[in-house]
């Protein structure tokens, strides 16, 4: 296509790009390209430079490597500029990090890896296409030999409190075989499995010296530059509003012993509606329970006015 532009025929390329339309100018004078790139918004892309000095759960990480610090760097980068996640991942942390915060502290669990849930789930309750799920991505098989109740009508990978003692239970087991943090969060993505056979090649025993997959030599310095991020969201570029943030839902507990035929109806005998019990509780699969020996279960009840409160 071509277009007069103070006299001279321009040649305008026009070519798709991941969705953009980029034009290539041909043929124009200087004068026109400086006017061309004025009338056009462009932002700049920067590098976020890393702290002096990181750690994870206390664990110092060796920068002054040159592979350590470029994988840091990766991580920070991708992080910062992966804007939607984790802008949300931020929001959702003022609702849920309260109740790991907890948990941690209860089981003597490093506060950092509250991050980990971050890395592997956004902290939402979604299904990895190999079918890991929830906040900690939790395997069927796994979570069944650990005690985790996983049938049609329950899910305890969906429990927010249960699933986050599973995930403490594993990083206390690995910390005392790996004595190291680090490498216990390691063994989460790689399995203690698939970790020892690595140690036994490569005669290391150091996260930041040993050679692994791609997911797995990622995935602490995506769990750190979450923390380095999300510590102070301001500082790379998340500019948000305490209003805009996620906060807790408050609700009260009730204890359930017997069948529910319908979720509809018990749901309306609390005042509340299927969609808000679902929510609080998306541990319950299904819209019923059949629970015949009378297996106590754990409620949570939206607080009257729950929806409209916060604010």
């Amino acid at each position: 296509m071509k277009i007069k532009v103070g006299g001279f025929s321009l040649a305008v390329l026009l070519i798709l790009c991941a969705g953009s339309v980029v034009f290539i100018f041909a043929g124009a004078r200087k004068s026109d390209l400086s006017a061309a790139k004025d009338s056009v918004n462009v932002t700049s892309v920067e590098s976020w430079s890393l702290p002096a000095e990181v750690s994870f759960a206390g664990e110092v990480m060796p920068l002054q490597n040159f592979d350590t610090r470029e994988s840091l760097d990766r991580e920070l980068n991708a992080t910062a500029y992966r804007h939607a996640s984790t802008l949300l991942t931020i929001k959702r942390a003022s609702r849920y990090f309260p109740e790991i915060e907890k948990i941690l502290k209860e089981n003597n669990i490093p506060d950092d890896f509250k991050y980990l849930a971050c890395a592997e789930s956004d902290l939402a309750n979604v299904i990895s296409p190999m079918g890991a799920t929830g906040f900690w991505q939790i395997m069927e098989g796994t979570g069944k030999e650990y005690g985790l109740t996983i049938n049609k009508e329950i899910d305890d990978r969906y429990n927010l409190e249960k699933s986050t003692r599973f995930a403490c239970s594993f990083f206390k087991r690995a910390y005392d075989k790996y004595g190291s943090w680090t490498m216990a969060a390691a063994a989460y993505n790689n399995g203690t499995n698939g970790l020892d056979d690595q140690l036994g090649i490569q005669k290391e025993n150091n996260y930041y010296d040993l050679l692994l997959n791609e997911e797995t030599s990622r995935y602490v310095f995506r769990i750190t530059a979450l923390k380095i991020i999300m510590s102070d969201p301001e500082a790379y570029g998340f500019r948000i509003k305490q209003k805009d943030l996620y906060m807790p839902v408050p609700y009260y507990e009730v204890t359930l012993d017997s069948t529910v035929v319908s979720f509809e109806q018990y749901a309306h005998s609390f005042n509340t509606n299927y969609k808000m019990l679902k929510l609080l509780n998306p541990w319950l699969r299904k819209p019923s329970l059949n629970n015949p020996t009378g297996i106590k279960y754990t409620i949570r009840i939206p607080e009257k006015d729950a929806r409209t409160k916060i604010d």
